[in-house]
């Protein structure tokens, strides 16, 4: 069974050494993996929230575009698209929108430091926040539960907002639903081993530092970079620190393991930094040069890469136009002519009764649903080791012996033989609950 797992990628900048080790090369690396499911996109709508001038926003679409092809994406494997060719989903978003609570986004982490920094300074605490910074979580969650991804690899940073997708699929899972997940709920992938790579300065590399080793940048500009990235006094023939020289770590991140060890070696037996930073620069033209060449030939034909990224949107949107049209169908956006159909098919409907459905979970075991006439869900069990056993409570349930249900806040479980053998999902208020028992005690009493 493959694992769906999703990553974007903003549009503002030109990527770097850090932005490869930390985060291209281990993502490609996972498109290979056949058991996972790979979404990769370029979030332009995220990039309006940051920068407004267009032409920063068109390069770097087209640089970060050709950098993840060039450095050995197989769109094959891997669905990569423009998250603005995608139109199902702002209009997700604002189906999240209208279920998001206000109170969840003034939580959000980007939106109270802006606040914070306005009071600090003495200004309206909303001056300069606009609504895309404010509702940015509610769009990142649309770009996740649209493909219902299942792992969603972040930073630090970000756990906040992937959490908030969990919050706001699981609030419209239950009031959309009817005892159906609509929405995958995502999990958080933090990779604790990708590389963070100092910059020419020591810091983290990063263009707010202005301190990056440009990822394809001529031969001569990679040499002037890393010419440039600082070292302690020590003299040529004098024993260098390797563990603490940002230039040795940096060759950590493109090295082998036997070039690494010759490396050190070499530091700690008296080698001039400036031979090591030649040593460096080399290491990185061998393993950057052809991809490059690869990157300077997409650069130069933007017409193939706009193809590219189409046939990317189209098979994504094979996935999201027939789902929004199932969540569309969920919240009542449904077409007229289907009244008719549904009139005439209220009387069958009517006549249906409550129904259990049983099913194999993804770990082998086995459960079961009680859905009542209307098909929402009034009980899942729990897991059973062997379908002999989930049939035998289920064939209790049905037995006509006497329910022991007990209530839990708003929702509630049936015990047999004093265990917890099935439950309900939460509902909305105690008349719900109320109303949902008696449904199941409907369902399951004794026919006549």
């Amino acid at each position: 069974m493959t694992t769906r797992i999703l990553t974007g990628i903003t549009t503002t900048g030109t990527p770097h050494l850090g932005n490869y080790a930390g985060a291209i090369r281990p993502a490609i690396a996972a498109s290979r993996d056949p058991q996972m499911d790979s979404f990769y996109f370029l979030a332009d709508y995220h990039a309006l929230i940051k920068c407004d001038d267009p032409a920063r926003i068109q390069r770097s679409r087209l640089e970060i575009a050709a950098t993840w092809l060039a450095l050995g994406l197989d769109t094959d494997k891997a669905t990569f698209y423009r998250q603005s060719d995608i139109p199902e989903i702002p209009e997700l978003c604002w189906l999240l929108t209208c279920v998001a609570g206000k109170g969840l986004l003034n939580r959000a982490h980007a939106y109270k430091a802006s606040v914070d920094k306005n009071v600090e300074a003495g200004e309206d605490p909303d001056a300069g926040v606009t609504m895309g910074l404010f509702s940015y979580p509610v769009l990142m969650a649309a770009d996740i539960l649209m493909f219902n991804a299942q792992k969603v690899p972040v930073g630090r940073d970000q756990i906040q907002h992937v959490e908030m997708a969990r919050d706001i699929g699981q609030r419209f899972n239950h009031l959309f639903g009817k005892g159906k997940e609509l929405f995958v709920l995502p999990e958080v992938v933090i990779e604790e081993e990708v590389a963070t790579l100092p910059g020419l300065d020591g810091r983290k590399m990063s263009k707010s530092y202005d301190n990056t080793i440009p990822l394809f940048g001529s031969a001569k500009q990679l040499k002037d970079a890393v010419a440039r990235i600082v070292t302690d006094s020590r003299l040529p023939d004098e024993p260098k620190d390797a563990e603490g020289s940002h230039l040795y770590t940096l060759y950590q991140a493109f090295a082998s393991q036997s070039q690494q060890a010759e490396f050190r070696a070499d530091l700690e037996g008296g080698l001039a930094w400036g031979e090591a930073k030649n040593r460096l620069y080399q290491l990185l033209e061998d393993t950057l040069g052809e991809a490059r060449e690869r990157y300077n030939a997409l650069i130069a034909r933007p017409a193939d890469l706009e193809d590219i990224l189409l046939a990317g949107a189209a098979k994504a949107r094979k996935i999201a136009t027939p789902f929004l049209g199932e969540l569309r169908e969920a919240v009542g956006l449904r077409s007229f002519r289907e009244q008719v159909q549904v009139a005439a098919g209220e009387k069958k409907k009517a006549s249906k009764s409550a129904r259990f459905v049983s099913f194999r979970d993804d770990d082998g075991s086995f459960r079961f649903r009680l859905l009542d006439a209307d098909g929402e869900q009034l009980l899942l069990s729990k897991s059973f080791a062997d379908g002999k056993s989930a049939g035998m409570i289920n064939k209790r349930l049905q037995s006509g012996e006497p329910l022991d249900v007990r209530a839990e806040g708003l929702a509630f479980s049936v015990w047999i033989d004093g265990e917890n053998v099935a439950s309900s999902p939460e509902f909305a208020d105690g008349q719900a609950l109320e109303d949902a028992i008696a449904r199941l005690r409907e369902a399951l009493a004794p026919q006549g």
